[in-house]
């Protein structure tokens, strides 16, 4: 995994507070957006939430907290 990729996440994250797949693929152009939370999740506090939209199922990324070292 790229750790640009990883940080333009985290850093997304705690400034918008939440991301979707559409979102990172538009935004950054980043395809696995799904494999970037799941190593963020070491670090971060993430919430899932399933969403629907215009017929469409995708889930919404939310930042709770980032975890202390």
């Amino acid at each position: 995994m790229d750790k640009f990729q990883k940080d333009l996440i985290s850093e997304h994250l705690k400034k918008k507070k939440s991301i979707t797949s559409w979102e990172a693929i538009t935004l950054y152009r980043i395809t696995r957006l799904a494999a970037i939370i799941l190593e963020l999740r070491k670090t971060m506090e993430i919430f899932s939430k399933n969403e629907t939209a215009n017929g469409k199922r995708f889930v919404r990324y939310q930042l709770i907290k980032a975890k202390k070292a």
